[in-house]
């Protein structure tokens, strides 16, 4: 528990099966469950996760994507009872650390979903790869336009917390599955009247490091998700002044 808060992880992973156990063990003692949720990977992934009895692993019998990996896991933390629900990826690139920034505005109650933002953190310039850098401004900056959130950044970052309460009104099937879901899920938590916060987080990339974001993948979907939950997000905040 965090400041009155039953916080659980979630971990969306795939084929991480040099860095997930090492991701797990180091999580902060005061979190209350892990969720693992492996999608399917062709490795030992699963096995590797579970580093103590109170991790939860649950496996994709296909593979469906990150999006939907997170919200398996959002689904298993709202049916624990959790008040908030972190996710960090798997791969080891986000610091446990830096935990507590993430949890604060909730638990101060001036926020229901933060995320981290890297470009707040000094080392971002030596740390990130140049191409990422080019491609986070780009994708950021679209996404300050389709979400309707003019104050955040670094949208790609996928170390997260939101509150139950934010969590429990949004409709976890029609999230976006794949790479490109951090852009649609701010849309609809617009849409849902949520507030959003960002803070510092560390940025970091180690020698085995290999983005899941390719040119071909910067054409396509992402694009199509950033015009579909600008769309969506106009079409129901329209509907709703009409009312």
């Amino acid at each position: 528990m965090y400041r009155e808060l039953r916080v659980g992880v979630v971990i969306p992973a795939f084929n991480e099966t040099r860095a997930i156990a090492k991701t797990v063990a180091t999580i902060p003692e005061f979190v209350d469950k892990i969720f693992v949720i492996d999608d399917c990977s062709h490795d030992d992934t699963s096995a590797r996760a579970r580093v103590t009895p109170e991790v939860v692993v649950v496996r994709h019998r296909e593979n469906r994507g990150v999006g939907a990996a997170i919200a398996t896991g959002y689904r298993h933390a709202l049916e624990a009872g959790l008040d908030v629900a972190v996710v960090m990826g798997g791969d080891g690139q986000m610091d446990p650390r830096d935990m507590p920034a993430l949890l604060d505005p909730i638990a101060a109650g001036t926020a229901d979903y933060v995320k981290g933002n890297r470009f707040l953190h000094p080392d971002v310039w030596t740390e990130m790869p140049p191409a990422r850098i080019v491609g986070n401004v780009l994708l950021s900056a679209a996404t300050k336009v389709t979400s309707g959130y003019r104050h955040v950044f670094d949208s790609q970052c996928g170390y997260t917390a939101i509150h139950r309460d934010a969590l429990s009104r949004l409709d976890l099937d029609v999230m976006w599955t794949r790479y490109g879901y951090p852009n649609d899920l701010l849309s609809r938590l617009h849409v849902a009247g949520s507030r959003v916060a960002d803070v510092a987080v560390r940025p970091i990339y180690g020698q085995h490091w290999k983005s899941g974001i390719n040119f071909s993948t910067a054409l396509h979907p992402i694009p199509y998700v950033l015009l579909r939950s600008w769309g969506s997000r106009l079409a129901a905040e329209s509907f709703r002044r009409a009312r």
